[in-house]
This record gives C-alpha cells, structure tokens and sequence, in this order.
C-alpha cells in the first residue's frame, strides 16, 4: 500500500491547505515571494475566470501517511484553446512538490487521466488557466527573486517533469537591462530619431483620463499582433478594459507608451512598477490594511526600483520600420532626467519560438538573459512524435523587380 494519497480540493479547508502548501515549502528560500492568496483563489473561480465559460478545473493534493502535504497540483482545459493545438491539449500548473517522484507522477497521473477523459490528447506544464503573462513555465535558470505573479520554483523541479515525460515545448526568456543613460547603440538612437521625424507616427504616454480610449487601442494592437500565435485568444473590448481598470491603481504612466501612424494604434510598450517587494511581508494577505500599505510604499517609497516590462507589441505591418526603436527610446529619455526611481527593466515572456522578437530585445534595447523558463508537453500517446513549437517569422516584404 502506497504511503501517499491523493485527495481533489473541495472544501475550503483543503483550498487553504493548498495555497499554504507553498510558504511552508519555500520558508527558507529568501527568492521566494508568496503570492497574493486572492490572485490564486480568483484563477479556480468561474466568477472571474472566463476561461470556465467553455472549461474546468480541476486541483489536487498528496499527502503521506501522517496527514502532512507533500504536493499539489491543477489541472484545467478551455475548449477553444485546447483545439487551437495540433492535438486537443490540456494544462497542468500550480505544481509544488517535494523532491519525490512518487509524488510527483500521482500529480501528473491525476491531471493525464482527468484531462484523457475530457477529450484531451496532451497536456502543457506547468501553466496557468488564464493569461501567459502570469505563471507560465518551469524556471531552469536564473534562480533570483521573481517578478511578481512569475513562476519560481526548486531547480529539481525539472528531473519531475522530464523523468515522468514531459518535452520541452518551447523555451520563455526574462531580459535584464539597467536603466541608466546611454546604454543604447548608436543605430537604435538613429532609427527612433528617424522614425519620430517620419510624418504620420506619433509616440505617447498612458493618459489615465483616457483609460477607455487606450484599452481599445490596446485591443486593437493586440488582436493584430498576438492573433498569429498558437493558442492565444483575441480579447474582446471588455476583457481590455478589466485589464487596463485593473492596472489602474498600480500602473506609471510614465512608462507605458503607445505608437501610433496616423491616428491608428500600432504599438505599444506597456511596464509597471514591480509588486513583489512591496508585498514581500503581507503573507498573501490583501485586505484594507496591505492594500494601503502598498499604495502607499508604491507612491512615496523607493522600495519598487524596478520594472517589469509586461507587454511589448508593434502591428506586423509596421515591424521593421523603427516603431520598436521609438518605443525602446521612450524609456531611455526617462533614464536622462536622472529623476527616476527606476534603476532596472525586467521583459519577460520572450520566447524561443520568437527570435525576431530576441534578436530585437538583444540588440535594440542591449538586454542581457537573465532567466530561462521552459513550457513542457506531455504527449498523451506515447508512441507520437514529439515536435517542438514552431517559429515565428515576420513576413518580408517583397522588393520590387528593377527592369533592365
């Protein structure tokens, strides 16, 4: 008879005992920052999850013979999403486990077979039910304090995944730059004066008096930009509000740009002050008491100094041009005052599967890998090849044929 056990979270006891798995099990790792319980709570809630509107979810947890959790993991499908795949697929997230693999295949066989009888033929892992921008991925290297609502995780975590069977599906990359004067190179400066003295664009910052008009630019850039790639959604005019109205209180203006040609939306540039050392000692609680606090070390402390850049996006039919220089310059005049607080940018989510995107973060903006995630599959079919995410290419123009 197995010494652990496995029990789906119902009650609101083992909804506890599942987010408090995590602090006991990162209470010596001062990397680790934990998570707002309410930003957890709300991914399992079909209240705030649209994706529930075509899907389930599913948590479980481990226990051994004394009672004591030893991991925990969901499992989760939305069905416009998982056919958007060459197979129906599925994901897995939330994992936290110890160093077992006894534990670990129970979570993961769990989630297969769960998702098997959902129609689903693969699984991704570990992910998360909602928006990639917020724990997505296995962190490989780089193993520093996260930004907030980031993956982290023990670096054992990998022998999990891959020893059960997992296939790195695509890589994610986190760039670091610091934010001091003249850390551009000179053609970055010579295609953002360019493009800037090109009639038609024009570069601004967030208005917060006009948050409806910059959601649905914000919608618009995105639904253009994002709708090529494999399972990502285009978000509706609605859905761009509750994101922007969601920001709100903790967005900087100053650092958010938009790109426009000819009064049309085309790119943006969107970062935000970094929550994870504000809320650093709240416990995952965020009743009245932390939510001023953090406005308030947000507004009148030093204690965030770096950004996360959150979304970096131009139109297909305006890569290439400079749009992405003028963005990039934007936040290097605000490194010239020398008033800003701000003294590192972080861009997450670059992934390998993008490499116009890497090329640009690389030589545009001089940002140096700092941190490597990785999306793994699970081929529910063991005997299917296996294929890694396809790239991403922009479409080049085609230049016109000079006759003789």
């Amino acid at each position: 008879m197995s010494q652990y056990v496995l029990n789906e979270v119902v009650s609101q006891k083992d909804k506890r005992e599942f987010i408090g798995f995590a602090k006991e099990l990162y209470r010596n790792d001062p990397n680790w920052v934990q998570p707002l319980d309410s930003d957890i709570d709300s991914v399992f809630d079909p209240t705030k999850n649209a994706l529930f509107a075509d899907g389930e979810a599913i948590r479980w947890v481990v226990k051994d013979s004394q009672g004591k959790i030893c991991g925990r993991i969901a499992a989760f499908y939305s069905r416009h999403q998982a056919e958007a795949n060459e197979q129906p697929t599925g994901g897995c997230g939330f994992f936290e486990s110890i160093d077992n693999q006894q534990v670990a295949n129970m979570l993961f066989d769990a989630s297969r077979d769960w998702l098997m009888q959902r129609g689903m033929q693969a699984m991704d892992g570990p992910i998360n039910f909602g928006d990639r921008n917020f724990w997505w991925g296995l962190l490989v290297e780089g193993f520093s304090q996260p930004m907030y609502c980031q993956s982290y995780n023990p670096l054992y975590y990998k022998d999990l995944f891959e020893k059960y069977g997992f296939k790195n599906y695509f890589e994610q990359y986190d760039y670091l730059r610091e934010l001091v004067p003249d850390k551009l190179n000179s053609s970055t400066y010579d295609r953002a004066k360019r493009i800037m003295e090109t009639p038609g664009y024009e570069f601004t910052t967030l208005k917060l008096n006009q948050l409806d008009k910059f959601a649905e630019d914000f919608r618009q850039i995105y639904n253009k930009g994002w709708a090529k790639f494999n399972g990502v959604n285009p978000i509706s005019s609605e859905h761009a509000r509750k994101l922007i109205t969601t920001l709100k209180p903790i967005i900087d203006p100053n650092v958010a740009y938009f790109a426009y040609y000819e009064g049309d939306p085309i790119g943006f540039f969107i970062s935000i002050p970094d929550l994870n050392r504000l809320i650093v000692d709240f416990n995952g609680k965020f009743g009245l008491l932390n939510k001023l606090k953090m406005l308030w070390r947000l507004k009148k402390t030093r204690m965030s100094n770096r950004l996360w850049g959150l979304i970096f996006g131009i139109v297909p039919e305006h890569q290439g041009k400079g749009v992405e220089s003028g963005l990039i310059y934007m936040i290097e005049q605000l490194t010239m005052t020398g008033k800003s607080k701000y003294k590192t940018l972080e861009i997450s989510w670059i992934g390998d599967f993008n490499p116009v995107m890497m090329r640009m973060i690389e030589t545009f903006v001089n940002a140096k890998k700092m941190r490597t995630h990785v999306t793994y599959r699970y081929l529910f079919d063991r005997e299917k090849e296996f294929t890694r995410a396809p790239k991403l290419w922009r479409k080049r123009t085609p230049k016109p044929v000079t006759q003789e």
